[in-house]
């Protein structure tokens, strides 16, 4: 092939790679600009509300001064009803598909359905919820609130679950076999230790998942502008006072909405950095 021809070719393959790498910088700075945009207004207008108020006083009538007590102590007893309810279902399940029938069709049709969950709307989630509890009950509840949380908790947990088990190398469950160890305290004594920082980083990412939904809670618990811990009755919740708060025609109240996003985009952060962590640590381990 005669050196012209190659050479042009070479230039030609030169400018298509210069161009698609200025195509991608340029799509992201596009999205980075964005992110940048939303995140510096957020910071902006929610640390300028950010008090000791916010932590300790009750959420505000209208053209009154308050904080946001009552709704962060309420996300925190859904959250937690959450991962009490969805954690161990969703440690069994994973369990159950890596360690006992990782290749039966039970498990691949657990699976498929997992993804489904996965990717549902959570709205869908809070209206079956509705259905199943908050109607028979004839009224809205807390521990509706906490159900449909644990729905979305359920298949992160079961999905690293059954991931991080199945990284555990099969060299570990024979020596454990060899010397006689029975399959369940294989799992627990061997297995679980191996996958533990995969397994909580799974817990993890399912509690900032469900930290700033507010659908479903729309449908389950409401909201209850008043101090209440009883999980029988509308309970308040963080996401959803953001959502009513800024929707208002009230400037403190909107004020309050941001300082709100703000302290739930911080925690998600946080989880997120520790999730991080702890992965680091057990590919370190």
């Amino acid at each position: 092939m005669p050196d012209t021809i190659l050479a042009s070719r070479y230039s030609d393959r030169r400018r298509n790679n210069a161009v698609a790498t200025v195509l991608a910088f340029v799509a992201t700075a596009f999205g980075l600009g964005w992110l940048v945009l939303i995140l510096g207004s957020l910071l902006w207008q929610g640390f300028s509300g950010l008090s000791l108020a916010v932590f300790t006083e009750m959420t505000p009538p209208p053209g009154s001064s308050g904080g946001l007590l009552n709704p962060i102590v309420g996300s925190l007893i859904l959250t937690i009803l959450a991962v009490i309810i969805g954690t161990p279902i969703g440690i069994l399940a994973g369990t159950y598909m890596a360690e006992y029938g990782r290749y039966d069709r039970l498990s691949s049709v657990v699976r498929f359905i997992n993804d489904i969950l996965l990717s549902a709307p959570s709205i869908v989630v809070g209206l079956f919820i509705y259905e199943v509890m908050v109607a028979p009950m004839g009224h809205f509840s807390g521990w509706a609130g906490g159900v449909a949380l644990a729905v979305l908790v359920i298949p992160v947990v079961v999905r690293t679950t059954e991931d991080m088990l199945t990284l555990v190398p099969n060299a570990l469950r024979e020596a454990a076999t060899s010397i006689g160890l029975p399959r369940s305290l294989t799992i627990r004594r061997i297995c679980y230790r191996a996958a533990r920082a995969g397994m909580v980083t799974g817990v993890l990412l399912a509690v900032a998942r469900i930290s700033g939904e507010t659908a479903p809670l729309l449908f389950t618990s409401l909201n209850n502008q008043f101090w209440s811990n009883n999980l029988n009755a509308p309970i308040s919740s963080l996401p959803v006072v953001i959502f009513q708060f800024a929707l208002s025609p009230y400037h403190d109240w909107q004020a309050l909405a941001w300082t709100g996003a703000l302290i739930i985009t911080l925690t998600v952060l946080a989880l997120s950095i520790t999730a991080r962590a702890l992965v680091a640590t057990g590919k370190q381990s």
